[in-house]
């Protein structure tokens, strides 16, 4: 776990285990030791979709801890913006650049969650393809659009992806 460029937390895991175990454990430890150093700090849990479990939102949810986790597609989940999905590869079409739209809905799965949540898409026609993408969120429409909570807040994770890379490459060294 990264705070900016800040390593907080690193656990080496078995590999046959979930991404997320031990998620819970390790985050209410964290939270609650920045809590009680920083009372009033909001904390926004940011991950992909190997995290985006039940357990963690819920636990998330009860104690005031935003979460934006991305989410593995699935049929009923395209399906949701295939409207969307088709007015943007309209749209490619005509003016031969990439387009895309975003679309929040609210969304449970079928198994796996206790309760609906809001999901943000990105409906995306490039290189002459359909690339949807998806995360799940604590944060409200009126905290953040859905195009800005996509682009610039979660994929700026993807900044994060390279603090872990340069972690690996110093042990490696």
């Amino acid at each position: 776990m990264f705070c900016g460029r800040h390593l907080l937390v690193a656990k080496l895991r078995r590999a046959d285990l979930d991404a997320a175990a031990g998620a819970v454990e390790e985050v209410a430890r964290l939270v609650a030791r920045i809590s009680a150093r920083w009372p009033r700090t909001r904390i926004l849990l940011r991950a992909d979709s190997g995290f985006a479990r039940d357990d963690l939102m819920a636990w998330c949810e009860a104690n005031g801890v935003d979460f934006l986790f991305g989410l593995a597609q699935n049929e009923r989940l395209i399906a949701e913006i295939e409207s969307e999905l088709d007015l943007v590869a309209a749209k490619s079409r005509r003016t031969g650049r990439p387009e895309r739209r975003f679309k929040t809905f609210m969304w449970m799965t079928r198994r796996t969650w206790s309760r609906k949540r809001r999901v943000v898409a990105k409906a995306e026609w490039t290189q002459g393809e359909a690339n949807p993408r998806f995360v799940v969120t604590s944060l409200r429409r009126d905290e953040c659009n859905a195009k800005h909570l996509y682009e610039k807040v979660y994929c700026s994770r993807g900044d994060m992806e390279n603090r872990i890379k340069e972690c690996q490459l110093d042990l490696y060294a």
